[in-house]
């Protein structure tokens, strides 16, 4: 079934005009192009191949630009159709490529008319069929009657703010799927498998941001409701594009049919004889190396899970049998973002205010050795304890300190929402969170840097925490850092360059673990014994007795500790 947009867009029209975008540079359209292989690869992964019947397809390319799956799909339909003899009135529904850029749509309108004329196809009936084939629009607002077989394609890479309000909203109004500040691509998702045909597949090549990401939970949710994860490659740190992009690209294929098998590889080599071969594995009815299969991993709009190694499994086990971090007493939260750190931190005789106005500040460099070596760095804190914003003139050192720093406080976004409240900072600052005991974690770290604070800083917003009332921390820490940390924050987490990962809070959050009253006392002595002794070989026995982990998960564990 397709999804049809109204004909009459006066308004759209004048926004897109506004947006420039028919004549932007690449860059600034998001545009970033495919190599012929990837591009022959994803047609082989969603069945556009020349021993399927073609002519009795139909194939979209949204966002066409240079013809990068066009080309090569035309090259095989034009192969079929001489091995068929059709005439060139037979091919006129079976392609559909959509353009906003003028150049590259001249460009490959050549490009096709070359390969026509290659094949026998030249004069009016060239001409007749690349004009019912290439539409200088945009995909988000076209008109596009009837429903495809196939949706390939590389979708913009273009941030929310990096496009015109106008525009932006006018996508918003017609996209359920855009959410919080999702990027382009999401939109291309929805309206590409909203496109399908029953029975019908999408192969994008794009960034994997969104199968974790908070701002892709409506497109993981439309796709778990009414569609099937068919495929998944990761393509990071592979050279997939013909020039170098950080876009953490994975290859998803998603059909509009029943299904929970989803296929999995990593990061092919790129190479026609490989990526033909892989291509074979994940499409074979039977399984093959190098293929990998996982269950269920679209489930409602939570984060995809696209592994099935014993890490998943354990996964998946501890999660059904064990209590989140809050289910077991932990508090997860982030440190202060002020909104003008020059202003707001700095050292103790640089910040001349009133001592009940300033704390002291921990941030990532302070734990960077594995215990706080703090450097002295304070924050001033504009809250009583009550929460309540300090009145300034009980404050006046204070006061006169916001005054000579007027033009910078105010200028932050939070001060022009509430002009009343012009020098809070962004995050509400409890003073009490400074004198208790917490666990500080860096944000984006290889492994799990779980740092005990006692109970004397304030964390800065670079550092998330965790607090507890049942369990004590130095024992908590210890099961972090033994792998249970980066066990979960691996499953979930985004992965950055590097390898590194982001251990946020909404990550941190998922990790499971038991009640610490629901141990034996042997178990609480045991570990809390080996603690204080720092046997670091007993306290990872200890934490996979208090798992119960057999022999592959405790060498799983062993591998993500903390070192």
């Amino acid at each position: 079934m397709s999804h049809q947009f109204p004909l009459d867009l006066p308004a759209s029209a004048s926004v897109l005009e506004e947006a420039g975008l028919a004549t932007a540079a690449a860059g600034e359209r998001g545009a970033v192009f495919t190599r012929r292989e990837v591009a022959e690869f994803i047609l082989d992964l969603v069945g556009y191949t020349e021993d399927q019947p073609l002519e009795t397809y139909r194939l979209l390319e949204p966002a066409c630009g240079h013809g990068d799956f066009l080309l090569p799909a035309l090259a095989r339909l034009l192969r079929v159709a001489a091995r068929k003899q059709l005439s060139p009135a037979a091919l006129l529904p079976c392609i559909a490529a959509i353009e906003i850029h003028a150049d590259s749509l001249h460009e490959t309108r050549s490009r096709a008319a070359e390969l026509l004329s290659a094949n026998g196809i030249a004069g009016d009936d060239a001409a007749l069929l690349l004009d019912r084939w290439l539409r200088p629009e945009d995909f988000l607002l076209a008109d596009i009657p009837g429903s495809f077989s196939h949706v390939v394609g590389n979708p913009p890479y273009l941030r929310s703010e990096s496009i015109p309000p106008r525009l932006m909203a006018e996508y918003r109004a017609r996209y359920a799927t855009i959410f919080d500040r999702a990027d382009l691509y999401i939109p291309f998702f929805e309206r590409g498998l909203k496109l399908l045909a029953p029975g019908g597949k999408l192969g994008y090549i794009c960034s994997d941001r969104w199968m974790k990401n908070r701002y892709g939970a409506p497109l993981r949710a439309l796709v778990a409701r009414d569609y099937h994860l068919a495929c998944y490659v990761d393509m990071v740190d592979t050279p997939a594009f013909t020039a170098d992009v950080i876009a953490y690209p994975a290859i998803t294929v998603i059909e509009r049919a029943p299904g929970v098998i989803t296929r999995i590889a990593h990061r092919p080599e790129i190479d026609a004889p490989t990526l033909q071969a892989l291509a074979a594995s994940l499409t074979a009815c039977q399984p093959s190396s190098p293929r990998i299969e996982a269950e269920a991993i679209a489930c409602g709009s939570e984060p995809w899970v696209l592994d099935a190694s014993v890490q998943t499994r354990l996964v998946r086990r501890l999660e059904a049998g064990l209590p989140t971090l809050a289910e077991a007493g932990c508090t997860v939260g982030i440190g202060v973002a002020t909104g003008a750190d020059r202003v707001f931190i700095g050292s103790d005789e640089a910040l001349d205010v009133e001592p009940e106005r300033k704390l002291p500040l921990v941030t990532t460099r302070d734990i960077a050795s594995g215990t706080i070596r703090w450097q002295g760095k304070m924050v001033l804190n504009p809250f009583e304890n009550d929460g309540s914003l300090a009145d300034l003139e009980r404050y006046p050192r204070f006061a006169a300190y916001l005054s000579r720093h007027a033009e910078t406080i105010t200028g932050r976004h939070v001060a022009r929402a509430n002009p009343r409240a012009w020098y809070r900072t962004i995050d509400k600052i409890d003073p009490r969170l400074t004198t208790t005991p917490k666990l500080l974690i860096p944000d984006i770290k290889g492994n799990a840097h779980i740092v005990l604070d006692e109970g004397a800083y304030y964390p800065h917003h670079n550092l998330y925490y965790i607090t507890s009332t049942d369990w004590p921390l130095p024992v908590l820490q210890a099961v972090l850092s033994a792998g249970i940390a980066k066990l979960f924050v691996t499953a979930y987490s985004v992965r950055m360059r590097g390898g590194h990962l982001r251990f946020q809070a909404q990550y941190l959050r998922r990790i499971r673990i038991p009640h610490w009253r629901d141990l034996t006392t042997g178990l609480q002595t045991g570990i809390s014994t080996a603690i204080a002794g720092k046997d670091a070989v007993a306290v990872q026995a200890f934490v996979s007795d208090i798992y119960g982990l057999n022999t592959e998960e405790r060498e799983l564990m062993y591998s993500l500790q903390e070192l």
